[in-house]
């Protein structure tokens, strides 16, 4: 079946794509969610991986939770990330392009 692309259901989709694909254009956010499709992490152990400062790194986890690719729970003084339903199909597909 042949796709409309000029359909405005259609060109929402593509803008919508669009953004994410843009999103995740930054490596720092890639590494995010490479380093999350293992499990949840504590903030402070996403910040040692990176080896990024703080403030940065949290730029990055806020971007992605604002696209709902990423979601916190608060434990005492950290906030614990985990993949959305969203963000872990995110992941699996943006790691398949270049495979």
């Amino acid at each position: 079946m042949k796709q409309d692309c000029e359909n405005r259901e259609t060109g929402e989709e593509i803008a919508k794509t669009a953004a994410v694909l843009k999103l995740l254009a930054e490596e720092s956010r890639l590494k995010i969610l490479c380093i999350l499709k293992k499990g949840e992490h504590c903030a402070c152990e996403i910040i040692k991986q990176l080896g990024l400062p703080q403030n940065l790194v949290s730029h990055h986890l806020n971007k992605l939770k604002e696209a709902e690719l990423i979601q916190g729970r608060k434990e005492g003084t950290w906030i614990h990330y985990s993949l959305t339903e969203k963000g872990k199909k995110a992941a699996e597909n943006v790691f398949k392009i270049n495979t």
